[in-house]
């Protein structure tokens, strides 16, 4: 199965490029998961962000492939825990739809984008930078597929 993580924002700090690159390096053949950035819209102060959202809006969607399951990472979406997550991929892995996750800009998605995905996926009630959701997402993957693997990566915290 691959996974794509679909990301506006080009120029991340190199931390979170090492951090996304070890995590995904990680997962190895059980879920391959790529990046594919995309430029922000641009933006000037004083003026509304809406043409920017827009812009964005057009080139994540013309990313999408039709096939693929699409996951926008968007605060107000379902939150799972870590286990809840592991069972969310197996079940899409037993679909056999590749997945893509989008993280929008500054100022989230589009209509468009939110109506095209078939889940919005919360990874904190706690507002994360985008480059870090980057990181925070391919470390949550890897421990996803730990878990289904019965690889020792996860621990519930039982003595």
């Amino acid at each position: 199965m691959k996974a794509r993580l679909i990301a506006v924002g080009t120029r991340p700090p190199s931390w979170v490029r090492e951090a996304y690159a070890d995590y995904s390096r990680r997962l190895g053949s059980r879920l391959k998961l790529t990046l594919a950035e995309i430029d922000p819209g641009p933006r000037s102060a004083g003026q509304s962000p809406l043409k920017a959202i827009e812009a964005e809006a057009r080139k994540l969607m013309a990313a999408l492939r039709p096939e693929e399951w699409v996951v926008a990472l968007d605060e107000r979406g379902t939150q799972m825990s870590t286990r809840e997550l592991a069972d969310w991929l197996a079940i899409r892995m037993r679909e056999g739809r590749d997945l893509a996750f989008l993280i929008g800009g500054p100022d989230g998605f589009a209509a468009q984008v939110l109506a095209r995905s078939d889940a919005s996926l919360s990874l904190s009630r706690l507002t994360l930078p985008h480059a870090l959701v980057r990181v925070v997402l391919a470390e949550q993957l890897y421990r996803a597929v730990s878990i289904l693997a019965h690889h020792p990566y996860h621990r519930d915290g039982c003595p």
